[in-house]
């Protein structure tokens, strides 16, 4: 398996070279749309690189999730995420590590949760899969270094190095 370091140089390759930004704009922290301006093709445009970059497959709205997911009442009130949403977030992004979002639950913040770190723990996620791997993904708050991480929550995963 690629390790993290890795994992995020080819991570940070790709959103240069499909958004034509400057490489010292994109940190781990860096969020995806918002920071680095891209929108709905460039994500499309995202996933098709990461793929060839990776070897992996991206099927439709599994690192990008997009808009099915926010149908339904029983999802959002008053503009924020219900406890249904929440899970239903957190089935979606199982690579995420979402303990960050779980007190602001604003539905207009979940595309902040996109992140270059997100992104990276993602296609590590994928490769440790296709490696038959049952290990935990790396949360994106995390280096991946096999260090246990700051938050100690019994339901946030923990990094497999």
């Amino acid at each position: 398996m690629q390790v993290a370091a890795d994992i995020h140089a080819k991570v940070t390759n790709v959103l240069v070279k499909v958004l034509v930004v400057d490489k010292d704009q994109v940190t781990p922290t860096t969020v995806v749309q918002r920071d680095l301006g891209a929108d709905s093709l460039d994500l499309l445009e995202i996933m098709f690189h990461l793929e060839q970059e990776f070897g992996i497959e991206i099927p439709p709205g599994e690192l990008f999730p997009g808009s099915m997911l926010w149908i339904g009442a029983e999802l959002v009130q008053d503009g924020k995420l219900t406890d249904k949403g929440l899970a239903e977030l957190r089935s979606r992004l199982p690579y995420a590590d979402l303990s960050s979002f779980e007190g602001d639950r604003r539905l207009s913040a979940v595309p902040d949760l996109f992140t270059v770190g997100l992104v990276g723990a993602y296609v590590g996620w994928k490769l440790d899969r296709s490696a038959g791997s049952d290990k935990q993904p790396c949360p994106a708050s995390s280096d991946c270094s096999g260090r246990q991480p700051t938050a100690n929550r019994n339901d946030s995963p923990q990094c497999t190095g």
